[in-house]
C-alpha cells in the first residue's frame, strides 16, 4: 500500500467536533505533525457562530414547520366545545432555532402555533398560565411550540420540574426530555383543560422524507469545499456558508479560523423575539425561510422509501 507523508482529516459536526478539531489541529503544530484537521458544520442545532447556518438546519426546520402545520389541523378537527390544547417540544438546548421554525406554519392556510417559547429567555411559569387563560378565552384550538431546554430565570430547566432523572452524556450535557409534560400537567392542574404533549424527539433530524433541496445542495458543497481546504494545506479552519441574498437565495462558501468557532454558541437574536418571549419576528422568517425551499424525488419500493447502503 502506497504510504502518504500527510493524512487529512475532516470532522464533520457540531460544538463539540470544531472543538476537537481546534484541539486536534493545535496539537499538531505545537507537536510538528504533518496532520490537517477541517471542520465540517453538520448540526440541527443551528449554533454554530461565523457561519450563516448549518447544513442539517433547513431540513429539520421544514419538517417542523411542516409537522406543525398537520398537529395543528388535527387540533382544529374535533369542533371541541371547550379548549383543546396541545404542547409540542422541540430540541433545542440553549439555542431556539428549531423552535423558532414553527412558525414558518404561520402562512395563508395556517395561523401557525399560538406561542413560541424559546430558551434565550427565562420561563416564567405564572406568565405562562396568564398567556393560557387569555387565549383559552377566544380559541378552541391552542397549539404551543417548546424549545426542551427552556428554563426559569435562576437557570432550573422547566424538564427538571417534574423529573430527577439526571442522566450526562460523554460530553457533560444532561439529557432533556419532559418540558412539555410538566407543562401540560400545569395547564390541567390550574386551568383543567385536557392537554397532549407531543415530542418531536429523533424525527427532527432522521426525517429525511422532507430533506430541503438546499439543505442537501450545501451539505454536498461545504464537504466538497472542506477536501479542497485540506488538499491545499489549510488546517484548524471550519467550512462555512456566506449567505449574499435571501431573495433570491445565493449563498457561498468560506473558510474561517476555528478558534472563533470552538466553544462559541450562537443563540437566536433577542430581537428576533417578540410579543413578551412568546413568538419570534419576520426578521427569522426572512432569514429560515429560504433554507426550507425545495424537495428530493424520493425512490420508492413497495411504497416506501428505499435507502442507499453501503
Amino acid at each position: 500500500m502506497e504510504k502518504y507523508d500527510i493524512e487529512y482529516f475532516l470532522y464533520i459536526g457540531g460544538n463539540d467536533s470544531m472543538d476537537t478539531i481546534k484541539q486536534l489541529s493545535d496539537y499538531a503544530a505545537m507537536h510538528g505533525k504533518d496532520q490537517k484537521f477541517i471542520g465540517i458544520p453538520k448540526t440541527i442545532d443551528n449554533d454554530l457562530p461565523v457561519t450563516d447556518h448549518t447544513p442539517g438546519y433547513g431540513s429539520a426546520s421544514k419538517f417542523i414547520a411542516t409537522t406543525m402545520k398537520e398537529i395543528i389541523r388535527d387540533n382544529e378537527s374535533f369542533g371541541a366545545s371547550e379548549p383543546k390544547l396541545c404542547v409540542v417540544e422541540i430540541m433545542g438546548r440553549n439555542a431556539g432555532w428549531l423552535t423558532a421554525a414553527s412558525m414558518l406554519a404561520d402562512d395563508p392556510d395556517c395561523n401557525g402555533p399560538d406561542l413560541i417559547y424559546l430558551p434565550e429567555v427565562a420561563f416564567d411559569p405564572d406568565t405562562f398560565i396568564h398567556h393560557v387563560k387569555d387565549l383559552c378565552l377566544i380559541e378552541k384550538s391552542i397549539v404551543i411550540a417548546i424549545s426542551e431546554g427552556i428554563k426559569l430565570a435562576d437557570g432550573t430547566l422547566v424538564c427538571e420540574l417534574g423529573n430527577d432523572a439526571a442522566f450526562v452524556d460523554a460530553f457533560g450535557h444532561r439529557q432533556l426530555s419532559g418540558a412539555g409534560k410538566v407543562l401540560t400537567n400545569m395547564i390541567a392542574e390550574q386551568i383543567g383543560y385536557k392537554t397532549r404533549t407531543i415530542e418531536f424527539s429523533i424525527l427532527q433530524r432522521c426525517a429525511t422524507h422532507l430533506a430541503s433541496r438546499v439543505d442537501i445542495d450545501e451539505a454536498y458543497n461545504v464537504g466538497y469545499v472542506g477536501c479542497e481546504a485540506a488538499l491545499n494545506g489549510e488546517t484548524g479552519k471550519m467550512i462555512t456558508i456566506e449567505v449574499l441574498k435571501r431573495t433570491p437565495y445565493v449563498a457561498d462558501y468560506g473558510i474561517h479560523d476555528i478558534h472563533d468557532i470552538a466553544n462559541v454558541e450562537k443563540k437566536v437574536p433577542l430581537d428576533w423575539i417578540t410579543r413578551d418571549g412568546t413568538y419570534v419576528s419576520d426578521e427569522f422568517r426572512e432569514y429560515a425561510h429560504p433554507l426550507v425551499l425545495g424537495s428530493l424525488s424520493k425512490y420508492t419500493a413497495g411504497g416506501v422509501p428505499k435507502h442507499l447502503v453501503l
